[in-house]
C-alpha cells in the first residue's frame, strides 16, 4: 500500500471492511488487474493498462423505488472507501426486472447520490453502468453453464418448484427435468430466447445441490421468460437473468474487488461465489487458460511437486459440483481425507489428469486451490462482504410499505419531509454533511439486531446546522404585543448578529415599533410553576418583566380576547432606559428574553412543523398494521411571520429560527412571494413530551 493510501486510510476510524482492504492491498490480492476503461471480459480488459485503481467498489441499486436513509449508509461506505483508497466506485443499476423499473427512479437515485457529495466520474473515468449493458455476456455465460452440465431448463410450475425446494429440515427433490442432456437444454434455452415458449412455462436453473443445507443453493433459477418492454433494451429480449445470477456477473465484468452489501445477502454469498467461479472460462479466459496450462504441466511433474496441490484439493473438495467428472474427483479426495495414506503419485495423477482433461468444470475448486498454492485470488474474482443494515426507530424502510404510504395518500409523496427517503430528508432540511456525519457515527460492523434511535440522526443535523445556519427571527404562533407607552409613530433599528459565534458573518437590522408579534407561548395568564416569560400581575404576584431580545425590557399590563375567550393581544409597558447595550440595560432585572417582530415589517409565512411519522419506535415490527401507528401530529401547518430578510432566501436555504429550531426554505413551494419553511429539527429533542 502506498504512503498516500496508508495515510488517507489511517485517518479514519478502522472497521472490519478497512481491515480487509488493507490486508488485500498488502498481499496484492487483486493485482495485477487490467482495465480498458469499460467493463468486459478479461480478454477485453487485457487490451488496457494495469488498473491504477487498487480498489473498485460499486453502489448497485435496483431502479424500482426511491433511496432511503439505509441506502445512504451503503452509499457512504462504498463511495467513501473508494475515495479514501484512491480507487473507484461504480454507479450501477441492477435493472434485470423490466416490470418494476422506471426512468423516474433512475433520475432520482442519481440525484440523491450526487446530493450526498459523491460522483461516479472524474477527469479519467466515467463509471456509470446498467446490468442491462451486460445481457449479451450473461446469455453467453448461461449457455456455457448449460454446455458443461451446470444448468438446465426446468418446466415445472412455480408452485411445483417451490414445493420441491424442501425446507430447512428436509432436502429438496430433484426436478424431473434435471438430467436432460446439455444439447436438449441448449436447444430449449435458445427457443426461450426466440420467444417460442409462454411466460412462466419454464425457467433455467443452476445445477448445484438440492440437498444443500443452504436453501439458496438448491438449484436456484438464473433465467426466466418475461414478455415486457425494458426501459433501456426495449423488446430485444424476452428472457431476463435473475438478480442473484446477474449481480455477481456484473461485479466480475466491472473488475470489482470488494462487493459490499448488507447482511441479508450473507446466505447468498455461496451462490455469488458459484456464479463468479463457474463463469471463469468466459469472464476470465486468459487466466483460465493459464490455469489449464499450469495443471497440464503439473500433471507431468513428480509427486513432490504435485503434493501441495493435492493437499489443498482435499481441503477444498467441497467446492466440487455434481458433474460426472467432479463426482469422480470428489470420491478420490474424500478417500484421501478419510485415509491420508491414499495420497500417492497414482491418486495425484488420476486427479490431475481429470482436471486437465476438462478444466472448465473445475473452476470453483481451482479458484481456492490455486489461490492457496500459487497466487492469492488466482482468477482475480470479486469477493462479497456483508455489513449490518441500518435499523432506525420511528420509520419504515420496507420498499413495499413506503410505496403503500405514497399510493394510499398517507403522506404527501416520496419527498414528504416525514419520509425516510433521501428526497424526503432533503426537503425536510437535512444537509449532505449531516447525513454523512450520521453514517460515520453509526459505524460499520456485522452486529445484528441493533437499533439506532432517530434522535441520533437529528443530533447529527443539529451539530452541522449549529455551525452552518445563520440566525433569523420567525414568530411561529403569533399574538400581538402592543407597547402602550411607546410613541405611536416612532421606530428604531436594532442590530442583531447573523451568527453569534461567527461575527465575521456580520449582522442585519430589525425594526422596533409600538406593535410587535411575539410567540403565543411567551405569554401566559395562568403560568405553570417555573414560568419566566410574560404574565399579568395578580394579587399574589407582580407581573414578570421580560427582555425583548436586542431591545427593551417590557412588562405585561392587560390583554384583549376574541369571542371565544382566546388572547389575541397583550398590552405592555416598556422601560426606555433598558435598551440593550445602553448604560441602563440592567436597571430592570429579567429572567428571560423573548424574540419579536415589528408588525409593520414582518412578512407572512407558512411554517410546516414536522415530527416523527410514527408514534412507536418499531412500526415495522409486524405486530400491528403500520398504517394504524402513524403519528397524527406528525405535520402541523402554522400561519406565521418572519423577518423581511427571509424574502431574499432561496429554496433549500437553511436557518436557525431563534429559540424555535432549524428550518429550511421549502424546495418546491418557497418563493419570494410565497414564504414556506419546513422545520428540519428542533433545538433539542422534545419528541413525546
Amino acid at each position: 500500500m502506498s504512503d498516500t493510501t496508508e495515510k488517507t486510510a489511517s485517518s479514519h476510524i478502522t472497521n472490519f471492511l478497512r481491515n480487509i482492504i488493507n490486508e488485500d492491498l498488502e498481499q496484492g490480492t487483486n493485482e495485477p488487474r487490467h482495465w480498458r476503461g469499460a467493463p468486459g471480459t478479461y480478454t477485453e480488459q487485457m487490451e488496457g493498462p494495469v488498473d491504477e485503481a487498487k480498489v473498485r467498489l460499486r453502489f448497485p441499486p435496483e431502479p424500482n423505488g426511491y433511496l432511503h436513509i439505509g441506502h445512504a449508509k451503503s452509499i457512504c461506505i462504498n463511495f467513501g472507501l473508494a475515495k479514501d483508497y484512491q480507487g473507484r466506485c461504480h454507479m450501477r443499476f441492477d435493472d434485470t426486472n423490466p416490470v418494476k423499473e422506471d426512468q423516474e427512479y433512475v433520475d432520482s437515485i442519481l440525484g440523491s447520490v450526487n446530493w450526498l457529495g459523491f460522483d461516479w466520474k472524474d477527469d479519467k473515468e466515467i463509471n456509470y453502468y446498467f446490468a442491462s449493458d451486460y445481457f449479451d455476456y450473461m446469455y453467453e455465460i448461461a449457455e456455457h453453464l448449460i454446455k458443461i452440465g451446470c444448468a438446465y431448463v426446468d418446466e415445472q410450475s412455480a408452485d411445483e418448484i417451490r414445493e420441491n425446494r424442501g425446507t430447512l429440515k428436509s432436502p429438496g427433490v430433484n426436478s424431473p427435468y434435471r438430467d436432460r442432456s446439455p444439447e436438449e437444454n441448449l436447444r430449449i434455452f435458445r427457443e426461450m430466447r426466440e420467444g417460442k415458449h409462454p411466460e412462466g412455462s419454464m425457467v433455467v436453473r443452476s445445477k448445484i445441490d438440492m440437498a444443500s443445507r443452504n436453501i439458496n443453493l438448491r438449484d436456484p433459477a438464473i433465467y426466466r421468460i418475461r414478455f415486457a418492454e425494458h426501459h433501456r433494451t426495449g423488446n430485444k429480449w424476452c428472457i431476463y437473468p435473475m438478480y442473484t445470477f446477474a449481480h455477481p456477473l456484473e461485479d466480475v465484468l466491472e473488475n470489482i474487488t470488494h462487493s459490499i452489501c448488507t447482511l441479508e445477502f450473507e446466505d447468498q454469498r455461496a451462490f455469488y461465489n458459484w456464479a463468479t467461479e463457474r463463469s471463469v472460462p468466459i469472464t476470465r479466459a486468459p487466466l483460465f487458460e493459464k490455469a489449464a496450462a499450469y495443471i497440464g504441466e503439473l500433471a507431468g511433474k513428480d509427486f513432490e511437486a504435485q503434493k501441495p496441490f493435492m493437499e489443498a484439493a482435499v481441503k477444498f473438495k467441497w467446492k466440487l459440483g455434481q458433474t460426472a467428472d467432479e463426482r469422480k474427483v470428489f470420491e478420490i479426495l474424500t478417500a484421501i481425507k478419510e485415509d491420508p495414506a491414499k495420497l500417492s503419485a497414482e491418486t495425484a495423477k488420476t486427479v490431475l489428469d481429470a482436471v486437465s482433461a476438462n478444466p472448465a468444470v473445475f473452476t470453483p475448486l481451482l479458484q481456492d486451490v490455486l489461490s492457496q498454492t500459487v497466487k492469492a485470488n488466482y482468477f482475480l474474482l470479486p469477493h462479497q462482504y456483508e455489513f449490518n443494515r441500518l435499523n432506525l426507530t420511528y420509520v419504515v424502510m420496507s420498499k413495499r410499505k413506503l410505496i403503500a404510504l405514497v399510493k394510499e395518500g398517507l403522506v404527501d409523496g416520496w419527498d414528504d419531509p416525514r419520509m425516510p427517503t433521501l428526497v424526503g430528508l432533503r426537503r425536510r432540511g437535512y444537509s449532505p454533511e449531516a447525513i454523512r456525519l450520521f453514517c460515520e457515527r453509526i459505524g460499520v460492523s456485522k452486529q445484528t439486531g441493533a437499533w439506532i434511535d432517530y434522535s441520533v440522526l437529528e443530533g447529527a443535523l443539529r451539530e452541522v446546522l449549529d455551525a452552518q445556519a445563520d440566525r433569523r427571527i420567525a414568530v411561529q404562533d403569533p399574538i400581538k404585543l402592543v407597547i402602550d407607552n411607546y410613541p405611536e409613530d416612532q421606530t428604531e433599528e436594532v442590530e442583531t448578529p447573523n451568527h453569534p459565534q461567527h461575527p465575521e458573518r456580520g449582522s442585519r437590522s430589525l425594526m422596533f415599533s409600538k406593535e410587535l408579534w411575539i410567540e403565543r407561548s411567551d405569554f401566559s395568564e395562568n403560568p405553570p410553576k417555573g414560568y419566566r416569560r410574560l404574565t399579568l400581575a395578580t394579587a399574589e404576584k407582580p407581573a414578570i418583566p421580560v427582555r425583548l431580545r436586542h431591545a427593551y425590557v417590557v412588562e405585561a399590563t392587560s390583554v384583549e380576547k376574541d369571542a371565544d375567550g382566546k388572547v389575541v393581544t397583550v398590552h405592555a409597558k416598556y422601560y426606555p432606559e433598558t435598551r440593550s447595550g445602553s448604560a441602563g440595560a440592567n436597571n430592570v432585572k429579567t429572567k428571560a428574553a423573548i424574540h419579536w417582530l415589528s408588525c409593520k415589517e414582518a412578512l407572512p409565512a407558512e411554517i410546516r412543523l414536522y415530527d416523527r411519522l410514527f408514534s412507536v419506535p418499531k412500526p415495522d415490527s409486524g405486530e400491528e398494521d403500520f398504517r394504524t401507528l402513524i403519528n397524527k401530529d406528525s405535520k402541523t401547518v402554522c400561519k406565521s411571520y418572519v423577518e423581511p430578510s427571509l424574502k431574499l432566501a432561496k429554496p433549500e436555504d437553511r436557518f436557525q429560527f431563534e429559540r424555535n429550531g432549524y428550518y429550511v426554505a421549502d424546495q418546491k413551494d418557497f418563493s419570494a412571494d410565497n414564504l414556506v419553511f419546513n422545520l428540519a429539527v428542533a433545538l433539542k429533542d422534545s419528541f413525546g413530551k
